[in-house]
């Protein structure tokens, strides 16, 4: 009698757990070669120095060179335009709250109206913010900075629908700091 000789070939497949480690493996590699050369659009928001309305302007001593002796009609002009002065009372505002504290949209639109803003309302934001956040159209970047320093909110970033393109939006993760001053 022969022997029969079974032959068990087959194809082994690879867990599902490791299917998707190796996509996710994948799909991360694609992430970080998409972003890694993409200029970050959060900007850190310092107080910079400004003179009280009493102080008198700073001078600048610009000394002359030898040429501006013999031409002093060819003086040189230092003068900067003046900065555009933000008026509070013309930028709509509007505070959400992403937090589960009760009440602190409103809280914080009261402190934003006290400094001046003209808040137009408060309410719940529903979505994933990472911190507290001025958000400001173009028009209003120089505002939008301006309300984060009023309310102490270290956060700016550019407006995304489906927030206001005519207003300033706030949204809170968080209790602010008190004011100082």
């Amino acid at each position: 009698m022969v022997k029969a000789r079974l032959d068990q070939r087959g194809v082994v497949f690879p867990s599902p757990v490791m299917i998707l480690s190796i996509v996710a493996v994948a799909m991360a590699g694609v992430a970080w070669v998409a972003t890694r050369h993409h200029e970050p659009t959060e900007r850190l928001v310092s107080p910079s120095s400004q003179h009280s309305p009493s102080a008198p302007p700073a001078t600048h001593h610009v000394p002359r060179t030898s040429h501006q002796h013999r031409h002093p009609q060819k003086k040189q002009q230092q003068h900067q335009p003046p900065k555009a002065v933000v008026d509070r009372s013309k930028v709509v505002v509007a505070v959400f709250n992403n937090s589960q504290i009760t009440g602190l949209a409103g809280q914080v639109a009261v402190r934003a109206a006290q400094a001046g803003w003209q808040v137009v309302g408060s309410d719940n934001w529903y979505g994933t913010i990472p911190a507290s956040t001025v958000y400001y159209p173009p028009q209003l970047a120089k505002a939008g900075h301006l309300l984060a320093l009023d309310l102490g909110i270290h956060r700016t970033m550019p407006a995304v629908a489906p927030m206001g393109m005519d207003r300033l939006t706030v949204i809170l993760t968080g209790p602010l700091a008190a004011p100082t001053g």
